[in-house]
């Protein structure tokens, strides 16, 4: 059954604001996947700054998609609602690499990772 020109969502529009999404939230994943062993040392505080980098994308994409299927929702609940999303992600994420060798959870990473989603967010504002 055909959906109704109301409530349908071509798939293009999908590809092109939630699928870069999801491969990123897959890159991530692939990212912290790697053995620490094999994470190359470039500078002081590299892992907090790659983290805020790698979140402050993740929220861009995410912003980008979000306003494009939802274009009534207000700067603060977009705000709360990709902060929430990220949030748990990067939760899952620091858990997910307890299992990874030579790498650890940190409530750090977490940290960087929503002060980058803070940063998108505000810079998703500013730029509108």
């Amino acid at each position: 059954m055909p959906a109704s020109p109301n409530n349908s969502r071509p798939p293009k529009k999908f590809l092109v604001y939630w699928l870069p999404v999801i491969a990123y939230a897959g890159l991530i994943f692939i990212f912290s996947s790697i053995p620490g062993s094999h994470i190359p040392r470039l500078f002081n505080y590299q892992e907090p700054v790659f983290h805020f980098l790698e979140y402050l994308v993740f929220g861009l994409l995410i912003n980008r998609a979000w306003r494009a299927y939802y274009p009534a929702h207000s700067f603060c609940r977009r705000f709360f609602l990709v902060f929430t999303f990220t949030l748990i992600y990067a939760i899952i994420d620091e858990l997910h690499q307890a299992f990874v060798p030579g790498r650890n959870t940190s409530p750090i990473d977490i940290a960087s990772d929503e002060l980058g989603i803070i940063a998108a967010n505000i810079f998703y504002r500013w730029r509108r």
